[in-house]
């Protein structure tokens, strides 16, 4: 009697904290039933010796209360690497737990739905890679680190969105193979100056080109479903109500989108400049869960709620799983051998830039 005395006062106090934080995005009956779900994922997390991680896309009540670390997926991996604790929960889409266990080998990494893909790592297998290094022997491939794990293991080095010009420039060579994302290859090649070809769009070899091009980059047509969605005209029409408007696109848009924005970069980049700088309002061009967590973190600034296109992948992620995840220590993320070590030399050869 006393004990479940004792935890419904843990659960009221932890209601009025997400109440003070959420309240302007999250109606008030979820935070109570979410309150009860996030006291007792806490305390299961405490007795199990488990860290877990929160990507920024995730729902606010778990982003907020839940992970130990939050950010983006190379920086949440890099974090588990780091971590004491032996159980590794991801809560972020299947690739990202990949990279975890890539790094962290000997951890139990658990991803809480194991439906969490990403319809960008999907556009692409290793198979395609192994045809394309085929079809341009000795041109280095640089993967976007949104793919899976065999996907990384056929490749040269990672990129992320942040760092993908400097991965490029510092292969120092004419002609790569950049993959999967369309749009972030069409950013790429016009922040490096090199002409961009689509193998299935454009069958010529580099012999073919000799002389047209100097400098080539060969992208593949895959893209984020998320990210795709968004258009100039989104962005003309909030700047006609609101000339003040900073906007901020995520790397994934279209090159257009990125072109007509204010700043372009990571998820943790826009993050940060939301927090380090000072903009009458802000429009982000991205997953909408992220805009509803700069708002709880950021109340005194103002985020315009333009966005309603949310991840259908991410929205897999929920408390009730994330509790059953610890509960069960189930969907265990594996990447055997000799992947992960093929796919770690990919990863460790983009940290050392």
């Amino acid at each position: 009697m006393m004990q479940s005395i004792k935890i419904r006062a843990i659960e009221e106090r932890m209601y009025e904290c997400m109440r003070d934080k959420l309240g302007r995005v999250v109606p008030d009956f979820e935070l109570r039933e979410k309150a009860k779900l996030v006291v007792e994922i806490n305390r299961l997390k405490k007795e199990m010796g488990a860290v877990i991680l929160g990507h920024n896309y995730m729902e606010p009540a778990l982003y907020h209360f839940i992970p130990d670390y939050k950010g983006d997926s190379l920086e949440l991996s890099r974090r588990a690497a780091t971590a004491k604790e032996d159980i590794i929960v991801f809560c972020g889409v299947r690739f990202m737990a990949e990279t975890a266990k890539i790094l962290s080998p000997e951890k139990l990494v658990l991803i809480p739905a194991a439906k969490a893909g990403c319809s960008l790592a999907s556009s692409i297998t290793a198979e395609d890679v192994r045809k394309l290094k085929a079809a341009y022997p000795g041109v280095p491939v640089v993967t976007y680190v949104n793919t899976y794990a065999d996907v990384k293991a056929e490749t040269d080095i990672c990129c992320t969105s942040s760092n993908a010009k400097a991965v490029v420039e510092s292969l120092k060579t004419d002609t790569v193979i950049f993959l999967p994302d369309a749009y972030l290859a069409k950013n790429v090649a016009r922040e490096t100056g090199k002409h961009l070809i689509f193998p299935t769009k454009d069958p010529r070899t580099l012999s073919d080109m000799k002389g047209d091009v100097d400098s080539v980059l060969i992208g593949w047509e895959g893209k984020c479903e998320v990210h795709d969605q968004f258009t100039v005209e989104d962005i003309t029409r909030v700047r006609e109500q609101f000339p003040d408007v900073v906007v901020l696109a995520h790397p994934e848009c279209p090159p257009e989108v990125v072109v007509a924005s204010d700043f372009s970069g990571s998820t943790s980049a826009m993050i940060k400049f939301v927090e380090t700088t000072k903009a009458p309002r802000y429009l982000l061009l991205t997953e909408c869960s992220m805009g509803d967590n700069i708002i709880a973190e950021n109340p005194d600034k103002e985020v315009l709620r333009l966005c309603s296109v949310r991840c259908p992948h991410m929205g897999e992620i929920t408390l009730e799983d994330t509790l059953e995840a610890l509960r069960l220590k189930r969907c265990e993320v594996d990447v055997p051998e000799p992947i992960r070590s093929q796919a770690r030399r990919s990863l460790d050869r983009m940290l050392e830039i």
